[in-house]
């Protein structure tokens, strides 16, 4: 599954993220970022409950970063769930495998 380990600095924009097809998972945060980090155990067990073949781009979030600004990002860490550019769903600090996976299946393609 495409789960990402490491918040990477913006390389998306927003007209990008809207032109995408699919689906998509953006989690928004920083390597620092203690709740960030305790999420991650639960995002990645999550991806790997839902069998997910989504991309997931952990975007590095912060004062001046566009993209998060544009979400309207105001914790962290908070996944954006989109389908062919539009938001589906959105968790802010998931504490729960089971959550992320659940809202995983909403915008995963039919097996």
């Amino acid at each position: 599954m495409p789960y990402t380990a490491a918040f990477t600095p913006e390389t998306l924009t927003r007209a990008d993220v809207d032109a995408a097809r699919g689906p998509l998972v953006l989690e928004f945060g920083t390597h620092w970022c203690g709740w960030c980090q305790g999420a991650q155990p639960h995002v990645q067990a999550a991806f790997s409950q839902a069998g997910a073949e989504v991309p997931h781009v952990k975007v590095e979030d912060g004062p001046g970063r566009r993209l998060g600004r544009s979400f309207g990002i105001k914790l962290w860490p908070t996944l954006v769930f989109l389908k062919d550019g539009v938001e589906v769903a959105r968790l802010v600090r998931p504490h729960q495998p089971r959550e992320i996976a659940q809202t995983l299946r909403q915008i995963q393609p039919p097996a």
